[in-house]
């Protein structure tokens, strides 16, 4: 019985380092998803991504609607990339809340936005990623944009 306890808690505690483990890899897929996109790196910024990327924002029109927008993933690597070298700009990611199950994973991450260090808009990016050939790839990224937010 004694031995039946101890293989019971070494499973449930295998299990959890390996939900850490996900953890940690999702967060760094998402981490360096940003360090590529303020280096204005398109081809490292592909390597990222799951070939059937989308980007949408959830914005509001002019009668306080939600309407979204959708990017086409090509138009947004040449957006950056277009982006001139003297303009900073610098997406501050506050918190990362990850659920996984399995080969998907979602990533809810809250932040604030600064163009030439000047806050600009805040917002939160819900990340939707797949495990391909074991490497975490994000294939949807919606966000939200707001300029009426408490800054930290």
């Amino acid at each position: 019985m004694k031995s039946l306890i101890t293989v019971f808690f070494l499973m449930l505690s295998l299990a959890g380092f390996s939900q850490n483990t996900e953890e940690t890899e999702i967060k760094q897929t998402i981490t360096a998803f940003f360090e590529a996109f303020h280096k204005q790196d398109s081809v490292a910024l592909k390597k990222y991504v799951s070939k059937e990327m989308t980007l949408q924002s959830v914005i509001s029109d002019a009668q306080g609607d939600a309407k979204i927008k959708t990017t086409e993933f090509s138009a947004f690597l040449k957006s950056i990339v277009a982006i001139p070298k003297e303009v900073k700009f610098d997406e501050r990611i506050l918190s990362v809340a990850v659920q996984s199950d399995g080969l998907m994973a979602n990533a809810w991450t809250d932040y604030e936005f600064y163009i030439n260090d000047k806050f600009s808009h805040c917002g939160v990016n819900s990340f939707q990623l797949v495990k391909e050939n074991k490497v975490w790839k994000i294939f949807y990224i919606v966000d939200t944009r707001r300029a009426d937010c408490k800054k930290s």
